[in-house]
């Protein structure tokens, strides 16, 4: 501690200690400092910069500089994500704080604590098309769980502790604070709730008894049970509760890309996770199911298809803290609101009480379901097709950094199909090493996520597996990484296109390309653009270039050895397709499991 921040720490307690007035961007900080943050992401601008100016004398708080608003509640986001705290980030008023509002809308649709803190201009102001004025408040109701326009200083107490409360509590999500400049710079002597008091608000879930043992009665009557989870099991850290479910009832588990983590994907009752590139026999098993639990998850389109087709002859069971959820895209027929945490504890009660042992292998429950399963497994394993060996299968480096890591890792992604090879081909044992955008599908992710993962966990790897398109969006973070010593690395598939999108142009367009590649046209045939390797020495950071199939893994292991920020471009074939598929609208049924599309020549680098 510098000899300047003590003496900014000893004059502040001083102040509170003589019941002094402080501004209300102290009070601000103070209030932040109680309820444990640890880490904000800002970036200063003119209505903020007295919250700054505070931030910069608290002895607690870590202010990391983003170089992009969005970079930097990206961030907020993968701390979050990894610690199931609240990530906290801020960003001064007008295009700074629209800046965050793909981040906050992200954090809504992913269930991620956030607490978003704007400055605003001076109420005088507000209305009047000032400089730098938006209607922040207004403009995110759609996609917050709760926002505040702080209109009076003596409330900053009583408004902070509850948007950390309501950000984490129930079912989590991001929260609005908009402080209009003129009460920053105002002063008061703050009073510290003890309480909260949020009227209409109760997060808490009394347990039904009757609905779960109907739930014991309903497993105790099924042949061909299956576990749909989701992030529900993450958010409300009920990993263990549900392993020993699993493993009391031997029912078989297939999770969302949300849910990734919730239960081990080596465990022998695992069949990875479902929906639009899901495994065939994880769709197969749910929609197959004459029991399905579905267990924190809301029936996103991705994973159901054609809803109507969805699991229609099995019964489903909902267990879910959001009353908002139940019955919202899917009907079902025992519907049970409550924490899933807690739901899942006394179903093990019950199972217990029942005489119901842990069994950790074997299918000796459904011998006969599991048989079946076996099959699919054996029929439609994930694979890919590998013709070329001078060319790098872009599922190929994520199996090798499976290989060298074992899955002691994290693992963030953007959105594409890297996205989806990420969830295929990584393996995940254990929840929060899998953190992606999911509901949003937020291109630029990735690499900011990493940034607030590794600063959540700094003796942990987290390697940011991105493609091309999305890594760009966001690449200047790489100065936050380089300034503030995060060693974050990155994996970046390059294919020189938009892969998902080309993906759907050769399934539905006949391969007509309308503005996926992403490379110059008018370059030379061999070249790569836009060239990483020296982008990245602009920013201080080491990248690699890897063309050759055995060049990956030597790559791959100089990376993990580095202890700074560290990006490998691996060169990889754009005319590769992520299968298993589903179309859009479409049920399990209709899946696609083998390349249908000609593969398209274009105007290329020959190194693709």
């Amino acid at each position: 501690m510098s000899s300047q921040s003590t003496k900014a720490e000893s004059t502040k307690t001083s102040a509170l200690e003589r019941g002094e007035a402080m501004t209300g961007a102290e009070i601000l900080v103070s209030c932040m400092e109680r309820e444990g943050v640890e880490l904000i992401f800002a970036y200063p601008g003119g209505a903020s910069m007295p919250i700054h100016q505070a931030l910069s004398k608290s002895d607690q708080i870590r202010t990391v500089l983003p170089r992009h608003e969005q970079g930097g509640s990206f961030a907020a986001e993968g701390y979050a994500r990894a610690t199931g705290k609240v990530g906290v980030c801020m960003a001064t008023s007008g295009p700074g704080a629209t800046n965050l509002v793909t981040a906050i809308a992200d954090a809504y649709l992913d269930s991620t604590p956030l607490v978003t803190i704007t400055g605003q201009v001076p109420q005088s102001m507000i209305g009047r098309g000032a400089f730098q004025e938006t209607d922040f408040f207004g403009m995110t109701l759609p996609v917050v769980k709760h926002s505040y326009l702080v209109t009076d200083i003596n409330e900053i107490p009583r408004i902070v502790k509850e948007a950390f409360y309501i950000a984490n509590t129930g079912r989590p999500g991001p929260v609005v604070i908009d402080m209009p400049k003129d009460v920053q710079e105002a002063r008061a002597q703050p009073v510290y709730p003890n309480e909260i008091n949020l009227r209409g608000y109760d997060p808490t879930r009394e347990l039904d008894e009757v609905a779960l043992n109907e739930v014991m009665g309903l497993i105790k009557e099924a042949k061909r049970p299956m576990i749909y989870c989701g992030g529900g099991i993450i958010s409300a850290e009920a990993a263990g509760e549900l392993k020993e479910f699993v493993e009391r009832t031997g029912i078989p588990v297939a999770s969302t890309i949300m849910g990734v983590g919730s239960f081990p994907e080596s465990h022998d009752f695992s069949l990875k996770w479902l929906g639009m590139h899901g495994t065939v026999y994880a769709n197969n098993a749910v929609n197959e199911a004459d029991l399905l639990l579905a267990l924190g998850v809301r029936f996103d389109d991705r994973v159901t298809g054609k809803v109507s087709e969805f699991a229609k002859h099995g019964t489903i069971v909902h267990i879910d803290i959001d009353n908002s959820e139940i019955n919202k895209n899917k009907d079902v027929k025992l519907p049970i609101l409550a924490n899933i945490k807690e739901a899942l504890a006394r179903l093990n009660e019950l199972l217990e009480k029942g005489g119901s042992k842990a069994r950790v292998s074997g299918h000796d429950q459904f011998p006969d379901w599991y048989e079946k399963i076996a099959m699919w497994k054996k029929d439609f394993p994930l694979g890919y097709q590998d013709p070329d060996p001078k060319l790098i299968p872009p599922q190929y480096p994520i199996e090798q950094l499976y290989d060298l890591t074992k899955g002691d890792l994290i693992v963030t992604t953007g959105v594409g199909q890297h996205q989806m090879w990420a969830g295929q081909y990584y393996h995940f044992d254990h929840p929060r090493r899998f953190i992606t955008s999911a509901g949003l599908g937020s291109m630029g992710y990735g690499y900011p996520a990493a940034l607030g993962a590794k600063l959540a966990f700094p003796d942990m790897q987290v390697v940011d597996i991105d493609g091309d398109g999305s890594f760009l969006m966001n690449i200047q973070e790489l100065a936050t990484a380089k300034v503030e010593k995060i060693a974050a690395k990155a994996i970046i598939l390059n294919n020189q296109h938009l892969g998902m999108v080309v993906q759907w142009e050769d399934l539905k367009y006949e391969g007509n390309r309308a503005n996926t590649y992403l490379g110059d046209p008018n370059a030379p045939e061999d070249d790569i653009y836009p060239d990483y390797v020296t982008m990245c020495a602009g920013f201080g950071v080491t990248c690699e270039r890897v063309t050759e199939r055995e060049g990956v893994r030597p790559a791959i292991e100089r990376m993990l050895a580095s202890d700074e920020a560290y990006v490998l471009d691996i060169m990889v074939p754009y005319t590769e397709h992520v299968l298993p598929m589903i179309p859009g609208g479409m049920s399990y049924k209709d899946i696609i499991t083998e390349r249908i599309a000609e593969n398209f020549k274009g105007n290329v680098p020959s190194a693709l």
